[in-house]
């Protein structure tokens, strides 16, 4: 993909590095960058890509769900956007690669929802976080986050849309570490080595065992929200907030 494409792909043998590239919309997610998303998942997957990492470009590292030109859009529109969403969430923290995330900036809902879908998460000490979803009632990474940081912050958190800084964020386990951007390398280089420690086979098996969970799950909440009639509204009402 070129240098204006909404996501960067930089190829080495046993390192992908997805770069979202909407630094003037501060990276959201357009239908656009979810489907290039995707299809870079899809392409990597099939390739055994050993690391795959996340980042943004610009300011931050995505401000979650583009709502740009919602109002034209129908609610079953709406609803398949959010459902693509979850299937790149899902696609993430069920990928047999190790994944990285790498977050600086303020970062907002599904934006935030990609970088806990990482299994080793690592932001800058600038790094803001805050997830709204349930301010127009829209479950989206719900349990991930709540597996994360334990039932009582996800509560108190999600329930209040609270914004929680990175030093917060490396309390509650959410963030492994907090670095300067420019020890970034240095850090995909030790996951790289992690990586690589492990053939696909059994790095795929160690993943599928210690996750535990079922991705059909938060599908079916994700889905029962957003198919909740007046998602547009109460959207309207939460941007007008």
């Amino acid at each position: 993909m070129g240098s204006d494409a909404v996501l960067r792909i930089s190829r080495d043998v046993d390192c992908w590095v997805f770069t979202l590239n909407r630094p003037q919309k501060r990276n959201a997610l357009s239908a656009e960058l979810v489907e290039a998303l995707l299809a870079a998942l899809d392409e990597a997957h099939r390739d055994q890509v050993p690391l795959l990492v996340f980042q943004g470009e610009g300011k931050n590292f995505s401000a979650g769900f583009d709502f740009t030109g919602h109002e034209d859009e129908s609610e079953g529109d709406l609803l398949l956007r959010f459902v693509r969403i979850e299937t790149l969430l899902e696609a993430i923290a069920g990928s047999s690669s190790m994944t990285l995330g790498l977050c600086h900036g303020r970062n907002f809902g599904a934006g935030v929802d990609i970088f806990a879908a990482c299994r080793r998460r690592v932001c800058t000490p600038d790094a803001g976080f805050r997830m709204p979803g349930l301010k127009f009632g829209l479950v989206l990474g719900t349990r991930r986050f709540r597996d994360i940081v334990g039932a009582g912050h996800a509560l108190s958190i999600l329930g209040e849309a609270k914004a929680f800084d990175a030093d917060a964020a490396a309390r509650m386990a959410f963030a492994h570490e907090v670095v300067a951007q420019r020890e970034w390398p240095q850090v995909i280089a030790q996951c790289r080595e992690a990586a690589l420690a492990l053939s696909p086979e059994t790095r795929g098996r160690l993943y599928r065992v210690v996750d535990g969970r079922s991705f059909n799950d938060d599908m079916a909440e994700l889905v029962y929200s957003a198919a909740q009639p007046g998602i547009k509204q109460r959207i309207a009402q939460y941007l007008a907030g």
